[in-house]
């Protein structure tokens, strides 16, 4: 909303009236101040008491999307409830008026806000006054981000370089340790001290076993090369499954050889030795009788399933009136 004017009118912004546009209903706003206290009176004691009920004391999360997860559990729970009066459930009364409801779109309305931020020297964006890491091959350019409520996307053509949970307090950062791994590949010293690395070990992607095959590289091969081969080992996680590097990492650290080749070697027999993600059996995409193995139609095939046409055969015979029609001002 732009500007409240005097009574029930508004100037509206741009997205705003695109998102009624969208989902297709009209706004009634209601008077300022007290002469249009009452008229909003429900909605308010709702808010209040699920408020009151469900959110007091304030629920201790770590993350929004944590939050909006509990309050998503809540809404489900709410539509057990039974109202004053009733006999049957919230949810079931929405049930048997949702038939009322304009349906909605097949397109969702994207509400995020698109940005173009330069990437500084640090391999990180700055928007609205929070920082967030982006891959180092993008420093010193435009990137085109979409900011949401709860996220923010980074873009490169149509595909998303990163995702980030969006930051709300001013100053704060997010860091991937992987966007960093490039320039700590030349400048291993920086690695020990760098906010990725923290970051990394706070939401628990650099493990215990990240942390004893860093400690035997060191070791083994001093500073800087021990470094490098953890970086290069990070650098795995690109390409193959956590778990596998992880296991990987103990195997080279029980054979005692802390090299970056090992681990690859050994994840790879990890991988291949995972036993296979469970098929989905769905016997309603079950292929029809007509199709063949390799899942091409034989049109042959289809043909003699189909039930005989005994339609009759089309005519032509209404256009002759063409042939004998006169032109105007004719006898």
């Amino acid at each position: 909303m732009n500007r409240i004017c005097t009574g029930r009118s508004r100037i509206e912004s741009e997205r705003w009236v695109s998102f009624r546009a969208h989902y297709g209903f009209d706004a009634f706003y209601c008077v300022p101040g007290e002469d249009g206290a009452h008229e909003k009176g429900g909605v308010e004691h709702e808010g209040g008491r699920f408020r009151r009920t469900h959110l007091v004391p304030v629920p201790e999360v770590a993350t929004l999307e944590e939050l909006n997860a509990k309050i998503a559990e809540i809404d489900a729970a709410e539509d057990e409830r039974i109202l004053a009066g009733r006999l049957t459930t919230a949810g079931f009364n929405f049930f048997t008026e949702v038939d009322q409801l304009t349906p909605l779109p097949f397109e969702e309305f994207e509400c995020g806000i698109t940005l173009t931020p330069k990437v500084d020297r640090s391999s990180r964006i700055t928007v609205r006054q929070c920082h967030y890491s982006v891959p180092a091959r993008f420093i010193g350019q435009n990137v085109r981000v979409l900011l949401r409520g709860n996220e923010l996307l980074v873009f490169e053509r149509r595909e998303i370089v990163t995702r980030h949970p969006r930051l709300t307090r001013r100053g704060d950062f997010r860091d991937e340790l992987d966007y960093y791994l490039e320039i700590l590949l030349v400048k291993p010293g920086a690695m020990a001290g760098s906010t990725a690395l923290v970051t990394a070990r706070q939401n628990g992607s650099f493990t215990e076993v990240h942390e004893a095959f860093w400690a035997a590289a060191r070791a083994a091969h001093g500073d800087a090369a021990g470094t490098r081969a953890l970086i290069e080992v990070l650098l795995l996680h690109r390409r193959m499954p956590a778990t596998a590097i992880e296991q990987g990492m103990a195997a080279a650290i029980r054979a005692g050889a802390i090299t970056a080749d090992v681990v690859a070697v050994e994840a790879r027999r990890a991988a291949a030795l995972a036993p296979p993600p469970p098929e989905d059996l769905d016997d309603e995409c079950e292929p029809p009788p007509w199709a063949e193995p390799s899942g091409v139609v034989s049109l042959t095939a289809r043909r003699a399933q189909l039930p005989e046409d005994n339609r009759p055969l089309p005519t032509v015979a209404h256009y002759d009136q063409l042939l004998t029609r006169q032109p105007k001002g004719t006898a």
